[in-house]
């Protein structure tokens, strides 16, 4: 697959802070909606050891580092989902750009394929040693991808051989019912078939923050989070 098909899909899962799916679940008339406004702690920014035979890309890193949005971090999911309300896997990407990985955080359903674009100039890796999945997808140049279907639900984070600064998630979740927050904490979830729910807050630095909610037919569910952010570490990788 050439890299410019493969970045272009970038915006093609995520539509308005939900998912586009095409399901009839998801567009049942019977169907309710769940709405949540997160609030983050303190920002505590973290200082993280770089060793990168590449300067430029260290640099770049760097500064990607310090304006990342955290929020954009955040995933809001739901739990016991009934499986026949489960949308189809879809393809996404996280790709290698200036030395990082983007997004950081991605969010997919089970049984979704990941495709891991290289668009710099220099070789890169990608490979994880999580417990939910294993694999190194070894080295290749730029305008090259490659894939990963994953199949079990977890959190598996994401590193580079070559640059040990390098490091993302991606986040296997059991169902489509997720969404990011936009830049005030706020989303929605669309599509949800009525019942009652555990809803999930999660971000990588805080710890798993839940709330029951009751889904009704045609109306919408309001929830807050608000989610402490621990300091990074000083850990390379």
């Amino acid at each position: 697959m050439g890299i410019t098909r493969v970045l272009a899909a970038l915006a093609c899962p995520l539509v308005a802070g939900g998912l586009a799916w095409a399901d009839a679940a998801r567009g049942a008339t019977n169907a309710g909606a769940l709405e949540a406004q997160i609030t983050l702690g303190p920002e505590l920014p973290g200082r993280r050891m770089s060793f990168n035979l590449y300067p430029d890309l260290r640099r770049k890193s760097a500064q990607a580092a310090e304006t990342e949005d955290e929020m954009h971090n955040v995933v809001v999911y739901l739990e016991n989902v009934a499986t026949d309300a489960l949308p189809r896997a879809e393809s996404f990407v996280m790709s290698q750009q200036d030395g990082t990985f983007v997004p950081h955080v991605l969010p997919v359903p089970l049984g979704s394929t990941v495709e891991f674009p290289n668009a710099d100039e220099v070789y890169h890796n990608v490979f994880s040693l999580s417990r939910s999945y294993a694999f190194d997808l070894g080295r290749y140049p730029r305008g090259t991808s490659r894939s990963v279907r994953f199949d079990e639900p977890g959190v598996v984070k994401v590193f580079c051989h070559i640059h040990s600064d390098m490091s993302g998630v991606v986040l296997v979740l059991p169902n489509g019912f997720f969404a990011r927050p936009d830049e005030r904490g706020r989303l929605r979830i669309d599509g949800i078939p009525p019942g009652e729910y555990t809803v999930v807050a999660w971000h990588e630095r805080a710890p798993r923050t839940t709330r029951t909610v009751s889904i009704a037919a045609g109306e919408a569910t309001r929830v807050e989070f608000e989610i402490p952010l621990a300091e990074q570490s000083d850990a390379g990788g």
